[in-house]
């Protein structure tokens, strides 16, 4: 039988590169997106040729053909707090819709590390920072779309020699001080995640547990491999993860997913649901450039139920 992807590549791949920005960036990459005033939203990272990151943003009304605005929307604060921890970049978005708002989750580089900032927007024109809301070293924190036993929750991703590159869950009841942290996924030794795992898109909500795309890392003589994976975590207790899917649901495949900034990446940051039960999701290809694709979401859920393998 012939093999039948369960991610469908958009057609027009790439859908955004550093050509379609009208300032100077070296990449387009690892975007988050969400719905908004019935288009879409894109929040991008690229790399200026100093090396650091800024965000910029681009607008849809089909969720595949982006323009983008002329100026970024997110470069490193120059003063405070916020000045300090995001002297080496802003990078790798996540839109978190909640309550009736966008909440931004970000890595902030500095001399000092990693942190994720926390910012919020309602219009995308402007943005309001928050909080950091870690310590060093973490990366990869998506946020619930609602509360759960009245409580926020998020996921993410510390380093860590000890428990190399797991997933955790944390808690919190203002969005700024979180807590009663837990690991509840690791890589699988000799298994395509076997390096490190991290959160990827906001989890989306189905009647069968929260979905949760997530990156996976592989390494090789030739370097790493970059894949995505999809898990479900228990509706009423996201701590609880009712089944892993065994297999990748994506890999690099296209020239400009196997060469560039980064080789061998597919790095997703964003996944939309759509009413008709499908999701639109977009990775960043090789760090360099913009990509698509879709998905029926019953069928992701189905996927990890399927042929399971152990969180941990």
């Amino acid at each position: 039988m012939k093999y039948e992807p369960i991610v469908k590549r958009y057609e027009g791949n790439p859908i955004l590169t550093r050509d379609d920005i009208p300032y100077a960036v070296q990449t387009v990459h690892n975007a988050g997106v969400a719905r908004y005033q019935g288009g879409y939203v894109m929040l991008f990272r690229s790399h200026l040729d100093t090396g650091r990151s800024i965000i910029g943003i681009a607008d849809s009304v089909d969720g595949f053909h982006f323009t983008a605005r002329p100026e970024p929307f997110m470069t490193p604060e120059r003063q405070g707090v916020f000045a300090e921890y995001e002297a080496f970049g802003v990078e790798d978005p996540r839109i978190n819709p909640l309550e009736g708002a966008f909440y931004l989750t970000y890595s902030a580089y500095s001399r000092h590390g990693v942190r994720i900032g926390l910012a919020k927007t309602t219009d995308f024109q402007t943005v309001e920072r928050i909080a950091f809301i870690t310590q060093a070293d973490y990366r990869n924190t998506v946020l619930f779309p609602e509360k759960v036993g009245g409580r926020y929750v998020k996921l993410d991703r510390p380093h860590s020699d000890i428990s190399p590159w797991s997933i955790w869950i944390s808690y919190s009841e203002d969005l700024r001080y979180w807590g009663d942290s837990r690991v509840i996924m690791k890589p699988v030794p000799y298994h395509w995640d076997e390096m490190k795992i991290g959160p990827g898109a906001p989890p989306i909500k189905t009647p069968r547990g929260w979905l949760n795309i997530y990156h996976g890392v592989f390494p090789t003589m030739d370097g790493s491999v970059y894949r995505l994976g999809v898990c479900l975590h228990k509706l009423d207790n996201p701590a609880e993860i009712v089944a892993v899917g065994d297999r990748w649901i994506l890999a690099p495949q296209d020239p400009w997913e196997l060469v560039g900034y980064v080789h061998n990446v597919v790095f997703t940051c964003a996944a939309v649901a759509e009413d008709d039960g499908t999701l639109k999701l977009y990775w960043g290809a090789a760090d360099n450039v913009m990509c698509a694709g879709s998905a029926v979401i019953e069928e992701l859920v189905d996927f990890c139920l399927a042929s399971p393998r152990p969180p941990m």
